[in-house]
């Protein structure tokens, strides 16, 4: 197969991953050139991975014709900016999460993504790695039974501690849903299914937050999301999940991931990573057991989905991690808001299906179907 053309605008915390996997693990796409606002960053980029252009504007990207698709990996608040600009020039478009920050910025860009005819998906993949992708087989195999129920919860207090920038998580498309919550929702609608409605409580704890991380030490935040949301969710099975994501709480270690069916209970990894654990309780066993994992993609692998987009948009294929998955995502999360201003049910706007399950690769790198 012919790689795929990329370019890939924003060069920042994220992107050293991306780069990696792009020229040293995936085969189907090729970076064919880097842009960013902070020119030395795309400089290094270029110079380190070999890219072949750099453009001085996101829009030089655009307008080149040799590009086939955008990666886009600014700042939440930034990707509907970026994206909607590239797909008006003809551009598939993959975006970091969330696919916007705002339902009207998401349904915006899937309205030009189908008017135009061109591929718009995004972040996170790691739902494609060997962990999440096994505890589906887990549960499609039947090993839990039926699914009646999930919880999920993601506890931390904030980036201010450690991250070189952290305001923006804190900003308009910040907050620990908008953060974090895509993985943990594109992880559960893939093991559990479309969401039917959802209700939530939520509230900002702290108006401000002092920045103890270099460059910034010493910098006050102002805080402009709320930081701590409590969710429940109505699958379209009937099932009944918790969600609940912080950025105010103290905690030892990774909060509990796990789904709930009449035959067992499956404990999911950190849907942040693309590996495991995978452990499974069945009261016939009387034990926890850990399963190994059976799929491919077991290490940090983003740019699995880009690759997977890749290989749609040569074979004509639904790609994975498409707008139907990113936009779904995004209205459970703006429903979680909604909700949480109303106090009522909110039923979601959008439809989801799965995607076909990742098939164990001949070639690591190299997607078959």
């Amino acid at each position: 197969m012919k790689p795929v053309n990329v370019a890939m605008i924003g060069v920042g915390c994220i992107s050293g991953i991306y780069l990696e996997n792009i020229t040293n693990v995936f085969k189907d796409i090729k970076l064919i050139g880097v842009c960013d606002l902070v020119r030395e960053r795309a400089e290094q980029a270029q110079k380190k991975y070999n890219v072949p252009k750099l453009y001085e504007t996101m829009y030089d990207a655009f307008n080149d014709p040799e590009v086939e698709v955008i990666l886009n990996l600014t700042r939440p608040y930034e990707h509907y900016g970026v994206s909607k600009p590239a797909l008006e020039a003809g551009k598939h478009v993959y975006s970091e999460k969330p696919l916007g920050a705002s339902l009207e910025e998401g349904k915006e860009l899937v309205r030009l993504a189908e008017e135009k005819g061109l591929m718009l998906g995004g972040a996170p993949d790691t739902f494609m790695g060997a962990g999440i992708q096994t505890c589906r087989r887990l549960i499609d195999d039947g090993f839990i039974g039926d699914v009646v129920g999930s919880a999920a919860f993601m506890i931390c207090r904030g980036h201010e501690s450690w991250h070189p920038d952290p305001d923006f998580y804190y900003q308009y498309g910040g907050g620990p849903m908008f953060d974090m919550g895509p993985y943990y929702l594109t992880a559960l609608i893939n093991l559990c299914g479309g969401i039917h409605s959802v209700m939530s409580a939520s509230k900002k704890s702290f108006e401000k937050r002092l920045i103890t991380s270099q460059p910034f030490a010493g910098t006050e935040i102002n805080v402009s999301v709320n930081t701590y949301v409590a969710g429940t969710i109505k699958y379209d099975s009937g099932a009944i999940g918790t969600l609940f994501t912080t950025f105010d709480a103290y905690y030892p270690y990774q909060a509990r991931f796990e789904v709930y069916g009449s035959r067992g209970t499956l404990f999911v990894p950190d849907p942040n990573t693309f590996g495991g654990p995978v452990k499974l309780f069945r009261p016939e066993d009387g034990e926890v057991r850990e399963i190994p994992l059976i799929y491919d993609y077991k290490q940090n692998s983003r740019g699995l989905g880009l690759d997977d987009m890749a290989v749609a948009i040569r074979t004509g294929r639904e790609a994975r991690a498409d707008y139907r998955q990113t936009f779904h995502v995004l209205d459970a999360m703006t429903g979680f808001e909604r909700s949480a201003q109303s106090g009522r049910w909110v039923r979601m706007s959008t439809k989801y299906k799965r995607k076909k399950a990742m098939v164990k690769a001949s070639l690591t790198g190299v997607l078959d179907e």
